[in-house]
């Protein structure tokens, strides 16, 4: 009988979930930073505004939100701006999560969660107003298919707003080998990810037939999540190792480092994608 990988999202999502609402704050994203010092939780609630923003989302429409972790951008959309949100996940624990925190928000009645695969929803067509995709695309190995799937969902004028780890530059074969060991700790701490380039989103997007296409690098802004993740790795070292012992806390400690190099070195990075399903 075949095994699912350790590293898949949904087994490592479950794994690691507890864990990460200490390292990663109330939301398991990165942050948009308008100042060194910027606190974590603001930063990753302006990440959702900016999103919200360049998605044009408004009071009353349905939303869908895939891979939406435990919730937290998607009650941020029910509170703040009055959306009916549906979060899609393949991480049951995550769900369970979303569903508790969204009950003692009290926002229950805004917000939905289920166990479903970005993949191949399930959702009827032109269902969803806005499709909503936050840090869930470079674990999906099917990228182009969450993207028609996201078209096929999406009513005629709707939008998609998708932002993601993304690559800067390739790289020549000899330096994926030095860096092995580095992917390989990325792979454990994160699960099994593949990053594209915003042009290559881009692409896709558009043999989607989506349209309106705009792409924006924000990878500096990012940046300072690293330092905060890593920070809270360390103040909460006794909690963390409780729940995904000593080696675990120590590859996520590591891989902060790991990341600011890549991000320094213009190897990887952040961007932000809107596009809309033509009329």
């Amino acid at each position: 009988m075949p095994t699912t990988p350790s590293d898949a999202p949904d087994i490592h999502y479950n794994r690691v979930s507890h864990a990460w609402r200490h390292l990663m704050g109330k939301s398991f994203h990165y942050g948009y930073f308008d100042t060194a010092d910027q606190e974590l939780d603001a930063a990753t609630r302006a990440m959702t505004r900016r999103m919200a923003e360049r998605g044009q989302l408004r009071r009353g429409e349905c939303v869908l939100d895939i891979g939406c972790g435990i919730g937290e951008p998607a009650r941020f959309l029910a509170q703040s701006i009055g959306c009916r949100v549906t979060g899609i996940s393949t991480s049951a624990t995550g769900v369970a999560l979303a569903e508790e925190e969204s009950a003692a928000a009290g926002v229950a009645d805004l917000v939905t969660f289920e166990v479903r695969d970005g993949m191949a929803n399930g959702f009827p067509d032109e269902h969803f107003d806005r499709v909503w995709a936050m840090e869930s695309s470079h674990l999906m190995h099917d990228k182009p298919a969450m993207i028609r799937e996201a078209a096929r969902v999406l009513v005629p004028g709707g939008k998609l707003v998708l932002c993601d780890i993304i690559v800067q530059r390739d790289l020549p074969i000899r330096d994926v080998v030095h860096r092995a060991h580095d992917f390989d700790l990325l792979r454990r701490v994160f699960g099994r990810a593949k990053m594209e380039t915003l042009l290559t989103y881009c692409t896709w997007l558009a043999e989607a037939g989506l349209g309106n296409i705009q792409a924006e690098d924000i990878s500096q802004r990012t940046r300072p999540t690293l330092d905060r993740w890593q920070a809270n790795a360390i103040r909460f070292r006794e909690q963390v190792i409780a729940l995904i012992d000593v080696p675990g806390w120590t590859d996520f400690t590591d891989s902060c480092d790991v990341l600011r190099t890549m991000w320094d070195e213009a190897i990887l990075g952040y961007g932000l994608i809107t596009a809309e399903k033509r009329l």
